[in-house]
C-alpha cells in the first residue's frame, strides 16, 4: 500500500541515539517531520542533516519536531549526531519495519548494480496524526527551507 497525503501516518516506537523509546503517539497534537535517509555520516546525508541543524532555532520556533530514521543501529547514530552536533532525534528501525510501513524501502541501482535501501523521502505529519505532505526524491541541502515553508502553510 502506498501512502497519500491525509493518511493515518504509520505508528512506530523505535530507540533514538541515546536508547531512549520514541513513539508517534508521544507527539499527538504537534507538527512532525519524519525523514528518512539512507545512512549516516555519508555526504548527501551528512548535508541534509546539518541544513536541517543549521535551521534548527526555525524548527523549534514552528514548533516542529524533528524525526530522522534510517536503517543504522543506535550506536552509528550517536556518533553521527556526536559528530556534527545534531540537536534532533534519529531513530534506529534496524529490523526495517517503520521503512516497510512507509514504502520508503526500495530496490535501488548504482552503478549497474542492484540493491535495497532507504529512498530518501520525508513526511510531514500534521497535529491530527495524518500525513499533511509527502516529500520525494528530497535534495538535501533544500530540504530544510522547504519543510519550514510548508509548516507555516499548515499552521
Amino acid at each position: 500500500m502506498s501512502l497519500i497525503v491525509g493518511n493515518k501516518a504509520p505508528v512506530f516506537s523505535l530507540p533514538d541515539q541515546d536508547g531512549k523509546i520514541h513513539a508517534l503517539k508521544d507527539y499527538a497534537g504537534k507538527v512532525v517531520l519524519l525523514y528518512f535517509y539512507p545512512k549516516d555520516d555519508t555526504p548527501g546525508c551528512t548535508v541534509e542533516a546539518c541544513t536541517i541543524r543549521d535551521s534548527w532555532s526555525k524548527f523549534r520556533k514552528a514548533g516542529v519536531v524533528v524525526l530522522g530514521m534510517s536503517v543504522d543501529t543506535v550506536a552509528k547514530h550517536k556518533k553521527f549526531a556526536e559528530k556534527y552536533a545534531l540537536p534532533f532525534t534519529l531513530l534506529a528501525d534496524v529490523d526495517k519495519e517503520v521503512v516497510n510501513a512507509y514504502g520508503v524501502w526500495a530496490k535501488k541501482k548504482f552503478m549497474g548494480r542492484e540493491y535495497m535501501a532507504i529512498k530518501r523521502w520525508s513526511f510531514l505529519i500534521g497535529p491530527d496524526g495524518k500525513i499533511a505532505k509527502i516529500y520525494e526524491d528530497v535534495k538535501p541541502a533544500d530540504h530544510a527551507d522547504e519543510v519550514l515553508a510548508d509548516v507555516k502553510a499548515l499552521v
